[in-house]
């Protein structure tokens, strides 16, 4: 998959029928400078299936009883991400944390802040059209096991750090450390992409585009009900490598598809 140009700062998309999305760049398993952060929002939009987000808050419950126990299993997985942790352990970030602590943090302060709507953008197990994309994505990948067995997953990997450090763009909140995690993290999504055609990549950002403008929606009618405000935000954060697709999936979105609160 081609890889985008890595940057720091969010994507706003105006949407036409009122309101705004906010795509917000973050890095996997790292807590962002509170200086990336986006302060004004009124809804929150995660790229995660309501069951997703159920998981997400039992690993919470799991990292507060016992710090560390998460990390320390995926390390021990000797899966993809077991070795972007490994890359995270060494640099001066805050981090490697399990589950995600961005999607974590603002999960929290929606809940927090008068229980501002959590929207689940990947659809549900039972929907029918993503079980067929899923499906699609599992013949795809048995089909590059063949052809990619010569190569293996840790040569992949250092190769493509290489490729997204030549991506990452400068910005005065970042410093070198988190441009090594940001290539780490960018190899990682690449890897984690890899059994996707282009055009299941396509199908998938297009229904996330239109889940996200129908999230949006959402809002703009409730908030219509409940405080006649016609122009609400939405916060939409992306690791940074998928940010580039999303937007552009975004920009072209005809379709909408309303959605619910998790």
């Amino acid at each position: 998959m081609e890889l985008s140009k890595l940057h720091w700062d969010e994507v706003i998309y105006e949407d036409p029928m009122g309101g705004k999305i906010i795509l917000w760049p973050h890095l996997p398993c790292i807590m962002m400078p509170s200086s990336t952060r986006v302060r004004n929002w009124d809804g929150l939009a995660l790229l995660y299936s309501s069951e997703d987000i159920a998981i997400l808050r039992i690993e919470d419950e799991l990292e507060i009883q016992n710090p560390g126990v998460n990390v320390q299993a995926v390390l021990a997985s000797g899966s993809g991400m077991g070795m972007l942790l490994k890359d995270i352990q060494v640099l001066d970030v805050d981090g490697p944390k399990i589950p995600d602590p961005e999607p974590t943090r603002l999960l929290h302060h929606a809940e927090n802040t008068g229980n501002k709507p959590i929207y689940p953008i990947i659809p549900s197990i039972d929907d029918n059209k993503w079980e067929e994309w899923y499906i699609n994505c599992a013949d795809n990948q048995v089909k590059l096991v063949h052809l990619l067995g010569t190569l293996t997953k840790s040569n992949r990997y250092r190769k493509n750090k290489i490729i997204a450090s030549r991506k990452i763009e400068n910005s005065k909140h970042i410093n070198s450390d988190l441009g090594a995690a940001s290539a780490a993290c960018a190899s990682w999504w690449i890897e984690d992409n890899r059994g996707l055609t282009d055009e299941l990549i396509k199908v998938r950002d297009e229904r996330f585009a239109a889940r996200i403008r129908g999230a949006l929606a959402d809002l703009r009618d409730r908030r219509v009900d409940e405080s006649n405000a016609l122009h609400p935000i939405l916060l939409v954060p992306v690791h940074q490598a998928h940010i580039g697709k999303i937007s552009e999936a975004i920009n072209n979105c005809i379709n909408i598809e309303k959605i619910g609160r998790s």
